[in-house]
């Protein structure tokens, strides 16, 4: 059935900068958007190097759906549903791990890596030699794209693909995913994944990563004690007084990040200098990014998002965060860290120590942010508190387009917050749009980049 316009200047009035709390916190829409938003839009699911080898695995989500992210033996990538053809059970309830074929452990069906159904018990006698093997194949998704060591699928046949849906966002994906040296990819996941559950909407953070830069007295302590790669606070405090500081959407996709512009002639400062080997490792690094990325080398990025709930973190800690929906009052966060895979071992023990003490459930910095989102979630359930909407007023109506500052072109709409320190700029594109995708019955309506045939 139609919804028409309920959310765009309804729920989600961004003409007023308001937005309702029933985005957060109706079962309704919850239900509603896991069909609108998450079976349309393109997930992360993974990275390559958790599958190096035919028959690797990865157990991941795409929304609520457990799926199997997984390599075959003529090493092609794939990505399952995790569910039995016959009555629907897990077939692989391990995170990951290797294996010639997933059996599930209720009636015993049993698939091989590229998904095709290759055992049924009492195949003769029950079945009399008679069942379909070819169609009941584990369930796939509709499209699959590997970028850059990244894997990202849809379950929606009609989605445009995965670069088209990126647009012009590529380059600030690049900088979670390229070299720090600025070459091409060349990162692989370090360590595991970590896994925690925040008793909130999965909005909140994806909110607060697409570009919160108003909340600064959350983390003061952290800054006080400095746990910064340079001591100094939580990330390299002197580049970023030295560089102009940016927030960047695109209203037609609905992804958006921030970004730290160095000027032409300020070399990157020192960085890491308690460690010679990291030292030296990251000033070469930088030389060579400026050699090969020329103008476009002075760009570091902060925190972004790609629409609908993976977010990016380039600089230190680097990774990929995502926040699977459970319910509309509960998320369940999944945190990938990235490092260089031809660094130097001294550089990635380095960094998973100084990632650990600084983001996931025991990082000082995301406890700060959890604290936020569950609390600001409690406090919006109550029937009183429903009838008040979230204000986003913020920087309303200074956007620019295609920004320039000394050389420098950056595509998308862009907010320069280097003097106004904060704006809601990349908040209301978060929302706009969840709005359209809620309220459109499909592509033909969200791909508004395209123009109609002449």
């Amino acid at each position: 059935m139609a919804t028409g316009r309920r959310y765009r200047g309804g729920l989600v009035d961004l003409g007023a900068g308001l937005i309702s709390r029933e985005i957060f916190v109706n079962e309704e829409i919850y239900a509603e958007e896991l069909e609108r938003v998450f079976t349309r839009a393109w997930l992360f699911v993974g990275h390559e190097s958790q599958i190096a080898k035919p028959g690797d695995y990865f157990v991941s989500c795409m929304g609520e759906e457990s799926v199997i992210l997984c390599r075959d033996r003529e090493e092609r990538v794939h990505v399952f549903l995790n569910s039995c053809r016959h009555r629907g059970m897990k077939v692989c309830r391990y995170d990951e791990g290797n294996t010639p074929v997933f059996t599930c452990p209720y009636h015993g069906w049993s698939y091989a890596a590229d998904g095709k159904l290759v055992g049924v018990p009492y195949f003769r006698e029950a079945y009399h030699g008679k069942l379909d093997r070819s169609q009941l194949g584990l369930v796939e998704v509709a499209q699959l794209a590997t970028y850059k060591g990244s894997v990202w699928a849809t379950w929606d046949p009609n989605a445009p693909g995965f670069l088209e849906y990126l647009g012009e966002f590529r380059r600030y994906l690049d900088l979670t995913l390229d070299g720090w040296d600025g070459r091409d990819g060349g990162t692989e996941v370090l360590g595991g994944v970590q896994k925690w559950l925040i008793p909130c909407n999965w909005k909140f953070p994806a909110e607060n990563f697409s570009g919160d830069s108003y909340h600064n007295i959350s983390h003061r302590s952290v800054d006080m004690v400095g746990i910064g790669p340079s001591g100094s606070g939580r990330r390299d405090m002197r580049e970023r007084l030295l560089a102009r500081r940016l927030q960047i959407c695109f209203p037609e996709r609905g992804h958006q990040t921030g970004v730290y512009v160095l000027p032409k002639d300020q070399p990157t400062p020192p960085a890491y200098q308690q460690s010679p080997v990291v030292s030296e490792f990251f000033k070469q690094c930088e030389a060579e990014r400026r050699r090969r990325r020329g103008e476009w080398g002075r760009v570091t990025g902060s925190p972004g998002e790609v629409f609908p709930n993976t977010a990016l973190h380039p600089r230190q800690p680097r990774t990929f965060a995502v926040w699977h929906p459970r319910g509309p009052h509960q998320t369940e966060v999944w945190r990938w860290y990235l490092v260089d895979s031809e660094s130097p071992p001294e550089v990635k023990d380095f960094l998973r120590q100084y990632y650990i003490r600084y983001s996931g459930p025991a990082g000082l910095t995301e406890q700060d942010d959890m604290e936020n989102w569950n609390y600001a979630h409690a406090a919006s359930r109550g029937t009183i508190a429903r009838r008040y909407p979230y204000t986003y007023e913020q920087g309303m109506g200074f956007e620019v387009e295609n920004y320039e500052w000394d050389g420098l072109r950056l595509p998308g709409s862009v907010m320069d917050i280097t003097e106004a320190k904060s704006s809601e700029h990349n908040l209301r594109n978060l929302y706009r749009r969840w709005a359209e995708f809620m309220d459109a019955e499909g592509w033909d309506e969200l791909a508004t980049w395209r123009t109609p045939a002449s």
